[in-house]
């Protein structure tokens, strides 16, 4: 190296140095202050993010990244409001099993930066990923490396907690309406997990890790996988995706960062019956693997553990099973027990065996597609305006009945079965009718003609329940590709099925295998929700998950084609247009859930006092159960709080040790004439150390005179665990 060339880096060092100092200002965070300035122009280099991290450099194309893991409570009501998953309008919430969390992952490689964000929510509906990129652009300090572009959300598909937040007819109808305490308790949520993870950016290590998953999902729709291509069924050897893929955050000092890894098993191990809000079987997994780590949830820097879902649409954890009872333990419900501890215990075995590492740059494409309109070039023609089929009212017969039945799977326009007179008539009593006024959206016959095997019972894409508000579901679809090194994550805003998701990985890994990408993953229900996605000949037979696929026949080969033009643009370095800006709907939503007019109590009691006390001892392994006058729980979620609190004596001082996120707990809620609440907290102490304990409840009541809400608490007698 000449003496030139060495002075000049280190001037560029010192540049560097000295510019990190200065930029933030005196509130930045250390990772914010060691970040270069973006370059300006091009709208590429709005993302050039140059890093220096105690004086170690994340370069493009190397194995050093920088990596940030944050999360966050995303809890909703947990009291009268419906859920969202089984669309059974009287599953409604009254308590909690365990809290939903945000789980945020930031990784660069000095140039480019991408966020992965996992959410224990039934769906990660559009109108969420629009808000949340709302507040990271008014932020200043996160506006400089994210924005709708690079930031992928997410959800589990949990079918156990509270809905109303997405904005659109269809999704909504159920709740009885657009609920915006929910809504901005998931939009804040996963800000606030994004936020963490930035402020925790380091240097590090991924490692990833692959393995073959056997007996935790079975496929619920074989019959539709089976109308695949026999050539195409035999490359694999199961009829679901086994794999899992899992990535290790480590950062260079040896930290352990995070894990994230993507399985495809719906998480629906719970049944319809449960009204407590749970994050179901991926959600337990990663408490379980956080757990192991010693993860800190009120911390704002600790391990996180994501199990994402992946290409899930037509497999189910219940095989074998039966139908997924309410129940909420492993020695009552088996299909949870399963599914839970095979998703840890094979995370586990892969988190310690990973000793790849991931190399490359950090890239990202994405575009917003009118799907109404699209042109399929493989097909010939254009995709269609969403619509539900006829099947979609059956339901997964094997985990997922429908309440209301009105046309069995595999119903086509060629059905004995299905006409215009059956499908008018079983609309009209669908609900109450409330979709009644969606009928005459039908009638058109291009559109009909366009979702070709297809019966359409329900013209989401065409029917608006005013003629100025929006269309039932939204049209224009999020698309995105996000590559990390030798992986790429593709983010699809659908529940896509066992063959679907692998010819979308296939898709993707050819157009991007110039550039070392050797992994791909599907990233399920990502930054919107249109239903389901099949593939062509799953689509012919219209089984549920076929009159799911909303934009019609050629969905999953537009999908193919945009996924496609998106790798390609990621491999020549090109910018991709953006595409239409979708609506904002939130303005034009109502709600009529139910809503706390006022809290009382007996005259001679207040709240949090006690009705029911513990008895003075139990034997390991009993269940203690408490109950208090209480107040309604949507009064204040106890963001980043906790319900209840299990309290043990060390020393002589009460040191709590469970809260309601821990699965050995639950808080019940339930009403007690007009406006008397009783709260009742259980607490199983089959992992409970010998001791005194007692279970203290908080809360808050509100006033039907001024309409204050304040806090309280309560709690019980003593006992004793032998």
């Amino acid at each position: 190296m000449s003496m030139h060339t060495m002075t000049a880096r280190i001037h560029r060092i010192l540049f560097l140095l000295l510019w990190g100092c200065i930029a933030c200002g005196p509130g930045c965070s250390d990772s914010a202050r060691n970040d270069e300035a973006p370059s300006e122009g091009t709208s590429s280099n709005r993302y050039n993010q140059g890093n220096l991290v105690s004086g170690i450099t994340a370069q493009a194309g190397g194995s050093v990244f920088l990596i940030g893991s944050g999360i966050y409570d995303i809890t909703g009501p947990a009291g009268e409001l419906p859920m969202m998953g089984y669309a059974v309008s009287d599953q409604k919430t009254a308590g909690i099993h365990m809290r939903l969390r945000s789980r945020a992952f930031v990784i660069g490689d000095g140039t480019k930066r991408v966020v992965f964000v996992s959410a224990d929510l039934g769906q990660l509906f559009q109108m969420v990923k629009v808000k949340v990129s709302e507040k990271i652009a008014a932020n200043a300090e996160l506006a400089r490396y994210y924005d709708t572009k690079n930031v992928l959300l997410s959800a589990t598909h949990t079918h156990s907690g509270p809905g109303g937040y997405s904005g659109y007819f269809l999704y909504d109808a159920t709740i009885n309406g657009f609920v915006k305490q929910n809504f901005n308790a998931i939009v804040d949520g996963i800000y606030q997990s994004i936020l963490r993870a930035h402020h925790n950016v380091k240097p590090g290590k991924i490692l990833v890790n692959e393995g073959t998953l056997e007996g935790c999902g079975g496929n619920r729709a074989v019959e539709a996988y089976n109308n695949n291509p026999a050539a195409e069924r035999a490359r694999y050897e199961s009829i679901t995706d086994k794999t899992m893929t899992l990535l290790k955050l480590v950062g260079l000092d040896g930290e352990e960062i995070g894990m994230v890894n993507w399985y495809a098993v719906h998480p629906d191990s719970i049944g319809p019956e449960n009204k407590l809000i749970s994050s179901d079987n991926k959600g337990w997994a990663s408490y379980l693997f956080e757990k192991d780590k010693g993860t800190d949830y009120l911390a704002s820097k600790t391990f996180v553990a994501a199990f994402a879902q992946s290409n899930a649409g037509d497999v189910t954890p219940n095989i074998g099973f039966g139908l997924a009872p309410p129940d909420l333990t492993f020695e009552k419900n088996k299909s949870l027990e399963n599914a839970v501890l095979k998703q840890y215990s094979k995370a586990k075995e892969l988190y310690n065996g990973a000793t790849r590492e991931l190399t490359g740059s950090v890239d990202f494409r994405h575009e917003w597609v009118d799907m109404r309109t699209l042109y399929v070039a493989s097909a010939g023609t254009t995709t269609c305006a969403a619509g539900m089929g006829a099947s979609f009212s059956a339901g997964s017969p094997y985990d997922n009945p429908s309440p209301v039945p009105l046309f069995p799977n595999g119903t086509t326009v060629d059905s004995v079965r299905w006409s215009e007179d059956a499908g008018k008539a079983a609309l009209s009593g669908f609900l109450g009718g409330i979709f009644a006024f969606a009928w005459p959206a039908t009638n058109n016959a291009a559109y009909k003609a366009c979702h070709a095997e297809k019966p359409v019972l329900i013209p989401t894409g065409v029917a608006h329940l005013n003629i100025n508000g929006p269309t039932m579901t939204p049209q224009i679809m999020p698309l995105q590709v996000l590559k990390i090194g030798n992986l790429a994550i593709v983010a699809v805003p659908t529940e896509v099925t066992t063959m679907a998701g692998r010819r979308l990985k296939d898709t993707v890994k050819t157009e991007l295998a110039s550039v070392g990408v050797d992994t791909a993953v599907i990233a399920g229900l990502s930054n919107s929700y249109a239903s389901y996605l099949a593939t062509r000949e799953e689509y012919a037979l219209q089984w549920y998950e076929g009159a799911c696929t909303q934009f019609g026949p050629h969905e999953l080969a537009a999908f193919q084609q945009e996924y496609a033009k998106l790798s390609k643009a990621i491999v020549s370095g090109a910018d991709v247009a953006a595409g239409p800006t979708p609506e904002d709907v939130t303005g034009l939503t109502i709600d009529l859930t139910a809503k706390v007019v006022l809290d009382d109590k007996p005259l001679d009691k207040e709240f949090g006092s006690v009705i029911t006390q513990p008895a003075a001892s139990y034997a390991r392994g009993s269940l203690v159960t408490v109950q208090y006058w209480g107040g309604h729980p949507n009064n204040d979620l106890q963001t980043q709080g906790s319900f209840l609190a299990v309290e043990k004596q060390v020393n002589g001082a009460w040191v709590a040790i469970a809260w309601d996120w821990d699965p050995e707990t639950t808080y019940r809620w339930e009403r007690s004439g007009i406006s008397y609440s009783k709260i009742t907290i259980t607490w199983d102490t089959k992992n409970a150390a010998t001791g005194t304990y007692r279970i203290r409840h908080k809360g808050h009541w509100k006033s039907g005179w001024t309409g204050k809400i304040s806090p309280y608490e309560g709690v019980s007698e003593s006992f004793t665990v032998l």
